[in-house]
């Protein structure tokens, strides 16, 4: 079940209907779903019982007002739902939807029949009406959704279930195809593993714009410690995690970089970022970016280290359709001889919601190559257990595709002892998904979410953006 959302959406409905079927069971169509979306928190656009018979469509003059109203509304619809109460007019439910020409998900629901009530006066026949409304669909190039099971009952906590799963989806799509990324630095040298292509991801809507390290140290070095823009973002800082031990000139500088950052975030209106986060940045400033980055994961606007541009993606797409923070970490250790269990690490930026606790501290790996006290702000503490989605999205040049995985496990309470942050994780079938990854060239960096989202995120990507994506369930 995918988590519910934080900020009202609104979806046009279209009712089906067809005149030889039960025609009253429209009305109730017309009367349930409205009501349910707004119990639930969302919106609705629908055509009135003025409109049309009981506000459902069925001949092509229905469907020319349905698509008008949704033309109308084309800016607050996020997503459609068709719901047949009956069967249904599978061609008024196709030609709605191409003359609207509105571009975002659809989901199609069936209504469940009660098997005491099968006569000519109350039978639905929804279940069969679904199937020659999806078949138009398929005919005019429509996309859609379809519900877990064939046909649902409204009145259900399920069928709730499903509509919070398709407004998942919605963000996804919505939040993907309109993203702005900003990458900031080059990628560390050593790191093709992180090669993208620009032009694909913009094919998709994603731009990606891009700061130079110079640019934004030139920036920083115009900032005096004792602006107090500075000295709120060192309290930010200490607030958010424990800065014991760590020099006040090393804070000030993390305090200025995040200014510069925000700023260069809200002038060109980025969503997510990616960073250059070793070792111009110790070598020439001093600190490293973990702790900053860690609050924007932490504030839902991803921050993936060493310019992981599609990382960041796939961290966004995640974060989208849970509403909670995602991680960029490394599928880095085996956990013993356990075939289902590795060790997620990175040295590190996680956001705070990861970690069972957390404390701020020097980063130990590069340390050995520019000295520990060019190194602090990274961020360390074990993960907490509990359930996880991975998400991994790659450009393929050769092949002219953004293709991907996606799975769900857990973070488990398994014995470690480590520095950075870290945990184990437990995924059904693990090692054939490292097949997968080194079969397929996939990077060793991977997207994580406390949650359990891969079913939206899945047919956000797969579905609606036409990106191959292998969905692992073990």
């Amino acid at each position: 079940m995918a988590t519910k959302r934080a900020s009202k959406q609104t979806f046009g409905v279209l009712v089906g209907n067809r005149g030889f079927f039960p025609d009253i069971l429209a009305k109730e169509g017309h009367e349930v779903i409205p009501a349910l979306l707004n119990r639930l928190g969302y919106g609705s656009i629908i055509l009135s019982a003025k409109d049309t018979k009981y506000g459902a469509v069925e001949t092509w003059a229905d469907a020319k007002k349905c698509a008008d109203l949704f033309k109308r509304n084309r800016e607050k619809i996020d997503g459609i739902i068709v719901t047949l109460p009956n069967f249904g007019d599978e061609r008024g439910v196709a030609d709605t939807l191409k003359m609207a020409g509105l571009d975002v998900p659809v989901l199609v629901h069936a209504w469940r029949d009660d098997a005491a009530k099968m006569t000519i006066k109350h039978r639905r026949d929804s279940f069969c009406g679904k199937m020659s409304a999806c078949n138009n669909l398929v005919q005019y190039g429509i996309p859609f959704s379809i519900t877990s099971e064939h046909t649902m009952d409204p009145a259900t906590e399920e069928f709730e279930d499903e509509l919070h799963n398709f407004a998942a989806i919605c963000r996804v799509v919505k939040g993907i195809k309109n993203c702005r990324i900003g990458a900031l630095g080059a990628r560390p040298a050593n790191f093709t593993t992180v090669r993208y292509s620009e032009k694909l991801l913009q094919e998709s809507g994603i731009t990606v714009e891009t700061l130079d390290l110079s640019e934004a140290f030139g920036r920083v070095g115009k900032l005096k410690d004792s602006d107090p823009k500075v000295k709120a973002r060192v309290q930010a800082i200490t607030k958010y995690v424990n800065t014991r031990g760590v020099p006040n000139a090393a804070l000030l500088k993390m305090a200025k970089f995040a200014l510069v950052v925000d700023e260069w975030m809200l002038n060109a209106d980025l969503n997510i970022t990616a960073v250059q986060c070793w070792t111009s940045m110790e070598e020439f400033f001093g600190v490293v970016p973990c702790t900053w980055m860690s609050m924007l994961s932490n504030a839902l606007k991803p921050s993936a280290c060493e310019v992981d541009v599609c990382g960041a993606v796939a961290m966004h797409a995640l974060a989208l359709a849970a509403q909670t923070p995602s991680a960029l970490l490394d599928w880095n250790n085996n956990y013993g001889a356990d075939p289902d269990k590795c060790v997620a690490f990175h040295c590190s930026n996680l956001p705070k919601a990861f970690f069972q606790d957390m404390t701020m501290d020097y980063q130990e790996i590069i340390a050995g190559s520019v000295g520990r006290k060019n190194t602090y702000g990274t961020v360390v503490g074990r993960i907490k257990p509990g359930p996880m989605t991975f998400c991994r999205i790659s450009t393929f040049d050769d092949e002219g595709s953004i293709a991907g995985y996606i799975g769900e496990g857990e973070f488990t309470s398994d014995t470690l002892k480590t520095f950075g942050g870290y945990g184990v994780v437990a995924i059904p079938d693990l090692q054939s998904l490292l097949h997968h990854i080194c079969e397929n060239g996939f990077e060793h960096h991977v997207a994580m979410n406390r949650s359990q989202v891969a079913r939206p995120v899945f047919e956000a990507l797969d579905n609606y953006l036409g990106w191959d994506l292998y969905w692992h369930q073990g």
